[in-house]
């Protein structure tokens, strides 16, 4: 947004137009609004998240990314300090001042970019880590193959989202059949339309740095497991999604006095569904990984896997009540296992239930352990987006007892924060 309204600014200001000056007044403040409340809470919630599902994962992150997010966050600082100037500042800096005003705009412009790019770098080598596996230094996995694509796609639909959405605000804030109205209109769609073009070429060459033993996850992660088998259906629906957003942007651009303000809250929808799918599909194609190639989503590192395969999860974890298994604790133990091994991904009863799993795929039979131990062994090759079980025979024994178990008897895991108190 703040491109645009920097750009905006200074158009108004050399043509004299001040009716368009109090115009993007009202959209910056809607946008330091968000950026100040909503922004900051989602941050810190992303934090907070992170760092009680998969803490071994952003821990990891942090080891390889420390410079970058450190010198990311005196950035972010500096954004934040810049909004709060160029707003508060708007109505003060006027006349020969508003040239310094539209500098602090700008400057405000690069250090938002500035956080993206960051960020990209890091969201990037989750999915693919190039060279760091091998050299291992910040370098490397700033370089990743996945991280110029990426970036140069998230500009784009950062544009266009900004255009969508001073479109439904300009429109919102202006008189029906008003000249600034139809201006306000037409620039903003043009805008949107302009930016729509590279996001398209971006999306398209980012695609193709998707490594081919992910893109196989693309079903399940475009649509969940229960629309897996409609993936056709879904990319038409998304096609079109996008086409309905494209051709209001177009009638704003041809027709833009023909229409009711509401209207131009489609195209900014349209748009923000859009991008939720793509990170909705951008964070479960890169399973059974968390981290490329290095950490599992269940936490272990790809490496780690053939010593726990040998001396078993229970032996290695320091929050396990059962550090062995013997016929007494044989269940409680195979809690254990489900706590380190699928609690990151599996609920007992909720979002992604391994009870609902089981229904579905033992209908209207008895729980057997023998049979749920056979499918947990070879279930990361029947689904790819699972990883290998991460440890001993005895302890995927004792987690197939644990679930068989469920079908008759209910129970209630903790939260991460709860083991870690115990």
């Amino acid at each position: 947004m703040m491109p645009l309204l920097t750009l905006m600014e200074w158009w108004s200001h050399r043509t004299g137009r001040e009716d368009w000056d109090r115009l993007l007044y009202k959209i910056l403040a809607v946008a330091f609004i968000v950026t100040t409340s909503l922004g900051a809470l989602t941050g810190v919630g992303i934090w907070f998240s992170t760092s009680v599902v998969n803490p071994a994962a952003i821990g990891s992150l942090l080891r390889v990314f420390y410079w970058a997010w450190f010198s990311e966050w005196i950035v972010f600082v500096c954004e934040v300090v810049l909004i709060v100037i160029y707003f508060l500042t708007w109505k003060k800096m006027t006349g020969p001042r508003k040239t310094a005003h539209i500098r602090i705009g700008i400057t405000l412009s690069v250090m938002s970019w500035l956080t993206m790019a960051i960020i990209t770098a890091v969201l990037g080598f989750m999915m693919n880590p190039g060279a760091w596996p091998q050299q291992q230094d910040l370098l490397a996995g700033f370089n990743n193959p996945a991280y110029v694509p990426q970036l140069l796609f998230r500009t784009a639909a950062a544009m266009a989202m900004a255009g969508s959405l001073a479109l439904a605000l300009g429109a919102f804030f202006t008189s029906p059949r008003t000249a600034l109205r139809k201006e306000s209109v037409r620039t903003f769609a043009g805008w949107t339309l302009f930016w729509i073009v590279p996001m398209t070429i971006w999306s398209l060459v980012y695609y193709q740095a998707i490594p081919a033993e992910m893109a196989v996850n693309l079903p399940v992660a475009f649509g969940t497991q229960a629309w897996a088998n409609q993936y056709d259906l879904l990319i038409k629906l998304t096609l079109a999604v996008g086409l309905i957003g494209v051709g209001l942007n177009l009638w704003a651009l041809i027709k833009p006095a023909r229409t009711w303000a509401f209207v131009w809250i489609v195209p900014f929808l349209c748009i923000c569904l859009l991008v939720s799918q793509f990170e909705r599909t951008r964070q479960f194609i890169r399973k059974p990984y968390v981290l490329a190639y290095y950490m599992y989503s269940n936490g272990a590192r790809v490496q780690e896997a053939p010593y726990l395969a040998k001396t078993g999860l229970l032996a290695n974890s320091a929050w396990a009540a059962n550090r062995t298994i013997t016929a007494d604790n044989r269940v409680q133990a195979g809690r254990d296992v489900f706590l380190l091994a699928c609690s990151r991904c599996h609920t007992l009863n909720g979002s992604n239930s391994i009870t609902r799993n089981l229904s579905r795929l033992y209908p209207g039979q008895t729980w057997k352990p023998e049979a749920i131990d056979s499918y947990v062994r070879s279930i990361h090759g029947a689904r790819p987006y699972m990883p290998p079980f991460p440890g001993t025979a005895a302890e995927r024994a004792a987690l197939a007892a644990y679930l068989a178990k469920l079908q008759t008897t209910s129970d209630q895991i903790p939260s991460n924060a709860s083991i870690s108190r115990n």
